[in-house]
C-alpha cells in the first residue's frame, strides 16, 4: 500500500519525503554517536559523523579550520 501511495505521489512530495527521511536518518545517527561517545562535545559528535561519513582528511581539514579560527 505504501509503494502503491509513493507511486500516485507527484516529485514534489516523493522529494519532500526523501529529504524528511535523510534528515531523520542524520539525526539518528548523530545521536547514537553522541550515545557511544559522551566525551565529545555537540561539536565533536558533528565532527565524528563527518568523519564517519566523508572521511579522515575531510574531517582532519574541518578541524584544522575551526582551530585556526579560534
Amino acid at each position: 500500500m505504501q509503494l502503491e501511495l509513493l507511486r500516485k505521489a507527484g516529485p514534489e512530495r516523493r522529494a519532500a519525503l526523501a529529504l524528511r527521511l535523510s534528515s531523520s536518518v542524520i539525526r539518528a545517527s548523530r545521536r547514537a554517536i553522541a550515545e557511544r561517545h559522551p566525551e565529545l562535545d555537540h561539536q565533536g559528535v558533528l565532527l565524528r559523523w563527518a568523519e564517519l561519513h566523508y572521511g579522515q582528511e575531510l574531517a582532519d581539514r574541518v578541524r584544522a579550520y575551526l582551530a585556526a579560527r579560534r
